[in-house]
């Protein structure tokens, strides 16, 4: 399908849900998605006016608020992604999703504790959130808990074996273990698989092998 295809199609599906929020102003799902599909478009400020009104037609619409976040991380506003968030967990506390954009909001903010305690929650709800995985192991890298960043980029990867990114967090975490061998075994999977690992990763390992 050609790019205008698909911008036609967009455009067609964007008609449709206005006219459905035009006939059903009260409808929570109706603006829930027709947020979806304007941030889909790249209008942002229109997908956080729809996102809002799902919101204030229902302040307890968890998705909405967990979308609503997300939304505002993309755009840079990392306080109202924090603030939407947290609120979020205060209605849901099991909201996994919830969890794991706090914990990538802290781990922006640089408070690798904060944001390892979040990532802990998102997994213990939702164990096969491997992107929460991937990002556990790069605090946990960054906060020198090698053992424990070994732990977490193999779950990752026992979750998803030809994930690039977590071979190559893998092949990180192994080098940082002293296992420089098996580190080279995942960081060529993972370069094999399309990855662009970091030249000076690769040249550490290699000065390691030599």
């Amino acid at each position: 399908m050609s790019e205008n295809s698909k911008q036609e199609d967009l455009s067609k599906v964007i008609a449709e849900m206005e006219q459905k929020c035009a006939d059903k102003p009260g409808s929570v799902m109706a603006h829930h998605h027709l947020g979806l599909v304007y941030q889909k478009a790249g209008r942002f400020d229109d997908a956080v006016a729809a996102l809002e009104k799902a919101i204030e037609l229902d302040p307890f619409s968890v998705e909405s608020l967990v979308n609503l976040g997300g939304l505002y991380f993309d755009m840079g506003n990392i306080d109202k992604a924090l603030a939407v968030n947290e609120q979020a967990v205060n209605i849901n506390g099991a909201s996994s999703q919830a969890h794991a954009n706090l914990g990538l909001i802290w781990q922006n903010k640089g408070d690798g504790v904060k944001a390892l305690d979040y990532y802990t929650n998102a997994v213990k709800h939702d164990p096969n959130l491997v992107t929460v995985w991937i990002n556990m192991t790069s605090v946990h890298l960054m906060l020198n808990n090698d053992d424990k960043a070994l732990e977490t980029a193999q779950q990752a990867v026992k979750l998803e074996p030809d994930f690039p990114m977590a071979l190559n967090n893998l092949a990180v975490a192994f080098y940082y273990n002293g296992d420089y061998q098996t580190a080279k075994k995942h960081v060529e999977k993972a370069i094999k698989l399309g990855y662009d690992v970091d030249q000076r990763f690769l040249d550490a390992l290699n000065q390691e092998l030599s």
